[in-house]
């Protein structure tokens, strides 16, 4: 591994290790007893938001893992697709089914709040 990828490395593993104190923080404030409905379904649009400005944790963990998609297909060995399909599926898994089912419990749980 060369300087410059083991300064990658070291950038991603920070990144992550704040990514990882942000949801523990988030993941703290569920567990409060004084949670309620309407604020968990707020909590889990939030996670999910992408209607009217891209964003949310879902979308953003599917950006990155279609970015590791797109260089997988520039360098793997054979251009099969044994690493950038999984990768490109993993994001539409992200977006399509745990977004949806985000966005699914959000409504259950507070019907009015749900966007138009």
């Amino acid at each position: 591994m060369t300087g410059r990828s083991r300064t990658r490395l070291d950038q991603v593993r920070a990144s992550v290790g704040i990514a990882q104190l942000a949801l523990q923080q988030i993941a703290d404030d569920l567990s409060t007893d004084d949670v309620d409905a309407r604020e968990l379904a707020s909590i889990l649009r939030e996670l999910q938001e992408d209607i009217d400005v891209p964003g949310g944790l879902f979308p953003a963990l599917a950006q990155l893992v279609t970015a590791a998609a797109r260089r997988a297909e520039q360098i793997e060995p054979d251009r099969d697709g044994d690493a950038s399909c999984p990768l490109h599926e993993a994001a539409a898994l992200l977006t399509d089914n745990a977004g949806q089912r985000l966005n699914w419990a959000a409504r259950s749980l507070d019907p009015q709040g749900a966007p138009e």
